[in-house]
């Protein structure tokens, strides 16, 4: 009892801070993909985990996590799945979406297909209450090529989530999509109103994360706050979260901010709590 007592302190100590600070918090459901694989726990528990586990009121799905491959489709798990937020107080964010099809398919026949897949996770997004999917800057050739071929897709994905309200973002997820440079020109190429970024703090290859991140902060929708290790001061060790939390501050950025555990050496529980503990920090 003791201990329930001391964590809900703790969580609305923390909620005072980001307040404070202007962040909101949300949890990516990629934080418990191993849970979630293992059969632990499914996407239904989802809402109810991150309340009552974390103290988390603001979810981030992620499209292969769900508990059936046709169940973006079908209205009966959603509308469960909605209930269960409802429930406990919690919001649907947005969904990472993946396993669709490449947008940038320099092949206009793969990437019509791409699109179409795409819609059905739009679709869900409304349903649930999202304000947003995230999808991949992918496909096959050249910078230039890809580029040229996923701004036409993105612009396609975002004319017809614009009916439903929803946003379309692009994360930094490896390929072309890790270099910010190609990715701000692909944002300003797209020229929607309801297209994004999703600046995620890991995913970087050569680039130095940090400017990285400045970069795509002027078209940030969302955040991910990737983490993968911490030491025993509980700081990540990969990533300077106050160096990068001050960025995502000074860009004037006020919605939220996605808590998302990678790391091995700590379960996965024990890494959600130590990133909270680190951004309160």
């Amino acid at each position: 009892m003791k201990k329930s007592i001391v964590f809900i302190l703790s969580i609305l100590a923390l909620n005072m801070s980001m307040a404070q600070n202007n962040f909101k918090i949300s949890l990516a459901e990629w934080s418990l993909h191993r849970r979630i694989q293992s059969g632990k726990m499914t996407n239904i528990d989802f809402p109810r985990v991150s309340r009552e586990e974390f103290g988390i009121g603001a979810i981030v799905y992620v499209s292969i996590l769900f508990d059936r491959k046709d169940a973006v489709s079908d209205k009966v798990y959603l509308q469960k799945l909605k209930t269960e937020c409802e429930k406990y107080n919690v919001k649907s964010n947005l969904i990472m979406d993946d396993g669709e099809g490449n947008l940038g398919d320099t092949c206009i026949e793969k990437r019509n297909i791409a699109v179409q897949n795409h819609r059905k996770w739009i679709n869900a997004a409304q349903f649930l209450g999202c304000h947003s999917i995230r999808v991949n800057a992918a496909g096959d050739g050249t910078k230039e090529e890809v580029q040229k071929a996923v701004v036409v897709g993105l612009q396609q994905l975002c004319d017809y989530a614009n009916k439903l309200k929803i946003n379309i973002l692009v994360e930094n997820h490896w390929g072309y999509s890790s270099n910010p440079d190609w990715l701000v020109e692909v944002a300003k190429s797209v020229n929607r109103k309801n297209f994004g970024l999703l600046p995620d703090f890991g995913n970087f290859d050569k680039a130095n994360r940090f400017p990285a991140v400045e970069k795509m902060m002027p078209y940030a929708k969302a955040v991910s706050a990737k983490s993968y290790d911490f030491d025993e001061q509980g700081n990540e060790t990969k990533i300077d979260y106050p160096k990068m939390l001050n960025i995502i501050q000074n860009s004037g950025y006020k919605a939220f901010i996605g808590v998302e555990f990678e790391g091995n050496r700590f379960s996965e529980e024990e890494g959600i709590k130590a990133t909270l503990k680190l951004i309160k920090k």
